[in-house]
């Protein structure tokens, strides 16, 4: 196990630049996912930490080592991938001894790290199968147990559960921190999935347009998001906006006002996005007026599209109520998880 250490970390194609210097460092034991919308950079950082892409500028380190101009295989790092990789003509257990194979293992050395791996993954009945064989997610587990026979310093995980239906990914998803937890090796994780970023890391790195918009632990990024984009890409369903003008009597967006944490009022006549997660909204008498457009009964709670004055909102209730799209409710946000962000460039104001 050891720490990952990226300084001013770039990648460019010919004139145009992807990674922008990051810097980011990683915690011995530590799980991190880097989470970001397609394109953002963060399988092409992941490759660079793994050797798979040449660095443009900076310095990657792994443990005291800087890896930049070492091999993969020098690297003391295993990853998995979203397409498993497996050999078609091997069978499972010789799928997961082959790097130890090719290192110059002995048999008996192989044959105890396949059964060591197979035991903690749930795979010894399927050591004698081919790839064709297994599931979606056996062969998933597979290709976990070829990294962890290795015992490298730092596994590495590059989507590896897009490939899987919804119900699986689920237990894939446990299955992975449950490994983590278990082996306590340095993992990086990159998803475009933020619900796979929550669930399982010890800290989120978001990623945008090739930087590092925030570093955080999970709640942290929920609760506080440093800026528009943050708050937008973390949390399902995603965090409502509202666009308008911080006022005395409260912020005032088109056709309606609503209200506003004493604090805000240093920003009085400033521009700003108002931000609120839908499950911070209460049904409420007294509250602001809003029109149902959609309601959606989830079993343990009540989605529903409304419209805020003229913007289209998500509330989430937890109580089972009777809404019918056309009747009009009334809506109190949570004063405590109002969000304000500035108009130009998205950064938190409060």
């Amino acid at each position: 196990m050891a720490e990952v250490t990226l300084s001013n970390v770039r990648k460019s194609y010919g004139a145009v630049d992807i990674i922008h210097g990051i810097d980011l460092g990683i915690s011995d034991g530590e799980f991190v996912v880097l989470v970001g919308p397609s394109g953002c950079g963060k399988s092409t950082l992941l490759r660079m930490v793994a050797g798979l892409e040449t660095i443009s500028g900076g310095e990657v380190r792994i443990g005291p080592r800087v890896v930049n101009d070492l091999d993969p295989k020098d690297r003391d790092i295993a990853m998995v991938f979203q397409n498993y990789a497996l050999y078609p003509h091997m069978t499972v257990a010789t799928n997961m001894g082959f790097s130890l194979e090719h290192r110059g293992g002995s048999k008996a050395e192989i044959a105890e790290r396949v059964k060591w791996a197979a035991d903690i993954l749930g795979l010894a009945p399927l050591l004698d199968r081919y790839p064709r064989q297994l599931s979606g997610g056996q062969r998933q587990r597979v290709a976990m147990g070829r990294a962890i026979v290795r015992n490298p310093q730092v596994f590495l995980f590059d989507e590896p559960l897009s490939n899987l239906d919804a119900k699986l990914r689920v237990v894939m998803r446990g299955e992975i921190k449950s490994l983590h937890q278990r082996l306590k090796t340095t993992t990086i994780y990159v998803t475009h999935d933020q619900v796979e970023a929550m669930t399982m890391a010890d800290k989120i790195v978001v990623l945008n347009g090739g930087r590092v918009e925030q570093i955080g632990a999970p709640l942290e990024l929920y609760d506080r998001p440093a800026n528009q984009f943050v708050a937008g890409f973390i949390g399902s369903p995603s965090m409502n906006f509202l666009n308008g003008t911080i006022t005395a009597e409260g912020f005032a967006a088109p056709g309606i006002v609503l209200p506003l944490p004493a604090a805000a009022q240093v920003h009085t006549g400033r521009k700003a996005v108002y931000g609120i997660r839908p499950e911070h909204f209460a049904l409420d008498e007294n509250g602001v007026p809003a029109e149902i457009i959609l309601v959606e009964p989830m079993g343990s709670e009540t989605q529903v599209t409304m419209k805020l004055g003229e913007t289209l909102a998500t509330g989430v209730f937890r109580e089972r109520v009777s809404l019918s799209p056309g009747a009009t409710i009334r809506v109190r946000p949570d004063l405590d998880n109002v969000h304000l962000f500035a108009a130009d460039g998205g950064q938190r104001l409060n």
